[in-house]
């Protein structure tokens, strides 16, 4: 008999983006090198969608934000830093 395998459903992330800002290049980047699906709200002549990042982000201005699973994680500084330490590949459920 086979064992079951539980296998999570991947993180959602969403990022809001300035479409030419390189931290929010890097960002897409890191997150495409990880296999990471994502869904991006460009900001840069949407002052709905600003709005509503200035809201979930506390008041943060700057492009990118990072929300996963409707989680504030912040910037590509803070992406990086949860990558470099390991955590990152956990709070998006990648397989090991």
């Amino acid at each position: 008999m086979e064992e079951a395998v539980d296998v999570k459903s991947p993180a959602k992330v969403e990022i809001y983006t300035n479409r030419f800002a390189s931290d929010c290049i890097r960002v897409k980047g890191l997150l495409d090198r990880l296999g990471v699906t994502y869904n991006e709200f460009i900001i840069d002549n949407d002052e709905i969608n600003k709005e509503v990042m200035l809201k979930r982000s506390g008041g943060r201005t700057s492009a990118p934000q990072i929300f996963i699973d409707g989680i504030a994680i912040g910037g590509y500084v803070e992406l990086q830093k949860l990558n470099n330490d390991g955590a990152l590949a956990a709070i998006l459920r990648l397989a090991a």
